[in-house]
């Protein structure tokens, strides 16, 4: 059978996409390579989300028609968020690529590969429906002992600044079963960590009639033993209930953290984004946040940039950051999208500006992340053992509940008290109490002083974990 190797781009939403893809593929038989010149077939999952993005998937496209040029791949196939929006530009400007394939489309990889796709299909330009579920096979990507699970899909919100209802297609929740038996699935095969994932993660379920759906979906998967930590993405201000968080704060197993993007604090910039809401409202919801649960971790992002903004609309934004005090936070540059409706609003502000900005924005988080990680040294904490560093092997990394996987700071581990063999090291997932002896701006340091060991007799966690996830090419 042929080998493919897969180049995967944009976020985590996009990551189980070409997850998907990579186990539809391996169940027909085809071998999976991490190394584009021993591929004959190559598929680059693409993002389109702002316009770095869409320069980032063109580069990857045209690098790995490089390889049909000159190396062994005989087909080069483009697939997800970039074919939505230039779907036929992709066709005629890039020779190279034999097939394309859409968010919608990704269950057809196999025909696409086959060369058995049609291309005049009247439903392949049709906005996407497609809703993957647990006896769909998955390929993880990611380390063994952290999984994403995608429980929506699509977006209704009408942000003027986000392009992702045409590239994603309307919301829509999966069968709450589903998500369920496809988390058992993956504790059982050894991942201790689950990210749930979605456009709006919130809104999980309202389509389907579930009343308080997030809620109930966390409360079941609390139950599941082997898991040690549960959190989700991505969550829309105004829908954080009280049912939401007093659910988060009695289950052990999930992680007391909350991923919050709001874009802006003015309350003018908000309502041309279409967003509502303002600085102070968000300020009362982050006090009813922390007093419902302790000791949470509160991420946020915000957009400076946008068309309109003044620099008191700045200034309101950077004082708001200010008296927020985020644990984690990121800022994009605003993007123009030609087929967003910001595009059409007057008094864009100038790149220079932009950029201005967001150094100012990341500057002030910087000062907040680095006093309250100071403020750890010489606690005692838990963490989740990641495994030795992809710098070094003679330092561990680990990360604290309130740290989600690749977006936030890492643990690094320099010590493990009493281990004197290799063969004791815990295995990736593994739960350990650390203490912390340094703090960095975004990162701590610490030297792990006891952590879970398998019981006697049992398949240890050594075991379980030592499948390596299949590496991404890019």
């Amino acid at each position: 059978m042929p080998k493919v190797g897969f180049v995967s781009l944009g976020c985590p939403k996009n990551l189980v996409d070409s997850e998907v893809m990579m186990g539809i593929l391996a169940r027909a038989g085809y071998e999976l390579t991490p190394r584009a010149g021993e591929a004959d077939v190559l598929v680059v999952n693409t993002c389109s989300f702002i316009e770095p993005a869409q320069k980032e998937s063109v580069d990857s496209i045209l690098e790995m028609a490089e390889y049909k040029k000159f190396g062994r791949a005989q087909k080069l196939i483009v697939a997800g968020c970039m074919v939505e929006r230039y779907r036929n530009d992709i066709r005629e400007q890039i020779p190279e690529v034999d097939a394309v394939i859409g968010t919608g489309e990704i269950e057809k990889i196999l025909e696409a590969c086959e060369g058995q796709l049609r291309t005049d299909d009247p439903h392949a330009a049709a906005l996407p429906t497609y809703l993957y579920h647990d006896a769909t096979p998955r390929v993880l990507a990611t380390p063994s002992h952290t999984a994403y699970i995608k429980i929506n899909e699509g977006c209704d919100h009408p942000c003027t600044f986000c392009v992702i209802p045409q590239l994603r297609g309307k919301f829509r929740s999966r069968r709450f079963e589903s998500v369920v038996r496809e988390a058992e699935n993956l504790a059982a095969a050894g991942v201790r960590e689950i990210s749930l994932i979605g456009q709006d993660t919130t809104f999980y379920g309202e389509d389907l009639g579930i009343r308080d759906g997030l809620a109930t979906l966390l409360e079941r998967l609390a139950q599941i033993e082997e898991l040690n930590w549960v959190r989700f993405l991505y969550c829309y201000p105004n829908r954080i209930t009280p049912r939401l968080l007093d659910t988060i704060a009695a289950h052990p197993r999930l992680a007391k953290y909350l991923d919050v993007p709001l874009q802006h604090a003015s309350r003018g910039v908000l309502a041309r984004m279409k967003r509502g809401s303002n600085g102070d409202a968000f300020l009362k919801m982050l006090e009813k946040t922390r007093k419902a649960i302790p000791g949470v971790s509160i991420r946020t992002s915000f957009i400076v940039g946008f068309p309109g903004e003044t620099e008191n609309d700045f200034r309101d934004l950077c004082e708001f950051v200010r008296a927020a005090e985020f644990d984690w936070m990121g800022v994009f540059a605003y993007s123009d999208e030609d087929s967003s409706k910001s595009f059409a609003l007057e008094n864009k502000v100038n790149a220079k500006t932009i950029a201005r900005r967001r150094d100012t924005l990341m500057s002030i988080q910087r000062k907040i992340s680095a006093r309250k990680l100071r403020g750890k040294i010489g606690q005692r904490l838990q963490v989740m053992v990641e495994g030795p560093s992809k710098d070094t092997d003679l330092i561990w990394e680990a990360r604290l509940e309130g740290m989600a996987p690749e977006i936030d700071g890492k643990v690094y581990v320099t010590e493990f008290e009493g281990v004197n063999d290799a063969a004791e090291l815990p295995a990736p997932g593994t739960l350990a109490t650390i203490e912390i002896t340094e703090s960095k701006d975004y990162d701590l340091i610490g030297r792990v002083l006891e952590f879970e060991k398998p019981l006697p007799g049992s398949v240890g966690r050594q075991q379980i974990a030592a499948a390596s996830p299949f590496p991404i090419l890019a």
